[in-house]
């Protein structure tokens, strides 16, 4: 809106003083004090787009005011007269629905009437101006018609659009509500068929460490503890299968493929430096998602830009940092909100830090959490 604005008030300032410029006299108090009152009112249009009444009225009055100022001189009329006419008319056909478009196109014909009758023209001059003024009309209300029509197919892409979104959405959340499904039975599976045997076998085990020999016992309480191991293993198996959130590489993954397909975003995602061998745990794993999540989803809510790109990094293993860069200019008065504290706050609990940077051209969300290495134990 506001480049529309521009763009009409530069070209009535460049028609206007042309006008003035080719003025047969010099221009008198009536004329300066209606030509002011006219920029006034060119001023204060964009106060009133919501309010089309308001808008008809303000083209009407600016119409009265053209006629105080290019009222004939010496029964001359200025020729430029004609374009600040078809201006006002344009930006009434452009803002203004038709009936009441209509109104100000009624109310300038007849100021244009009067205008011309008061001034010596031939009748060549008053053919032509007669000729300027209907296909002026014809062609600004055939543009209304175009305009309107483009409008309502927008309006209909826009309406298939947020149905398309709401099915992806509707797809996405089904998808993942049979993978939590098939999960669920997996894990159930698990535990009722091999949880149960491995708790038979560790009893079996034990009776058969009571009944044992001295010398097979050590080794009976070896397969014993064996097989508790491998109970746990399949308890944190089952868990892990009962979870909902994923967190880590995959989880910013499954993050990226949702955003690209519900909101249109073009996001690229770059691994350097030993980033999938680094050793996180569950909980830095997590945190590093809901980062990404929250940065991504601030670029989606408040950017200029649809692109996005992610950045994860290991460098010499004893580090994990992650990016997140948009192209696009940052607001002049930025100031961090809840989520990017609560990102902060996370990242700090697991030993991280997080760090904004922002200027004219671009928004960077980075973040870095120390590993700790993890030694295995080999006998």
């Amino acid at each position: 809106m506001k480049k529309v604005y521009l763009i009409w008030l530069a070209i009535h300032i460049a028609v206007w003083g042309v006008a003035f410029y080719e003025f047969p006299s010099s221009i008198n108090e009536r004329q300066l004090a209606a030509t002011s009152l006219f920029f006034v009112i060119l001023f204060i249009l964009p106060l009133f787009k919501e309010r089309t009444m308001v808008l008809t009225l303000l083209f009407c009055t600016q119409t009265i005011l053209t006629i105080l100022v290019f009222y004939p001189a010496d029964n001359l009329l200025n020729p430029y007269l004609l374009f600040i006419h078809a201006l006002l008319l344009a930006e009434a056909v452009f803002y203004l629905p038709r009936w009441k478009s209509l109104i100000v196109v009624v109310f300038q014909s007849g100021s244009s009437i009067y205008l011309l009758s008061e001034a010596s023209l031939t009748t060549t001059q008053l053919i032509w101006s007669s000729l300027f003024y209907m296909m002026l009309i014809s062609a600004l209300y055939h543009y209304q018609s175009v305009h309107k029509r483009e409008k309502e197919t927008q309006q209909k892409n826009d309406a298939l659009l947020n149905e398309y979104r709401k099915m992806k959405r509707q797809l996405v959340t089904e998808e993942e509500q049979a993978r939590q499904d098939e999960r669920m039975l997996i894990g159930h599976e698990i535990h009722d068929s091999v949880g149960h045997k491995l708790t038979a076998l560790i009893m079996q085990f034990e009776v058969f460490r009571l009944h044992a020999e001295n010398k097979d016992k050590e080794k009976i309480a070896d397969l014993k503890q064996l097989a508790e191991q491998s109970l746990e293993e399949t308890r944190r198996a089952v868990k892990s299968f009962k979870q909902t959130e994923v967190g880590g590489l995959q989880g910013v993954i499954r993050l990226i493929r949702k955003l690209e397909m519900e909101s249109f975003m073009k996001i690229s995602f770059s691994v350097k430096h030993g980033a999938f061998a680094a050793p996180l745990t569950g909980e830095q794993s997590f945190a590093i998602y809901r980062a990404v999540q929250e940065a991504l989803t601030n670029i989606m809510k408040h950017s200029t830009s649809r692109e996005a790109h992610v950045m994860f990094e290991s460098p010499g293993g004893s580090i994990f940092r992650f990016e997140v860069f948009n192209i696009a200019p940052s607001h002049p008065f930025f100031q961090e909100g809840y989520g990017l504290k609560a990102m902060r706050t996370r990242l700090e609990k697991v030993g991280g830090s997080l760090e904004i940077d922002h200027n004219e051209r671009h928004f960077v969300v980075r973040g870095s959490i120390r590993l700790v290495e993890r030694r295995g134990s080999y006998d």
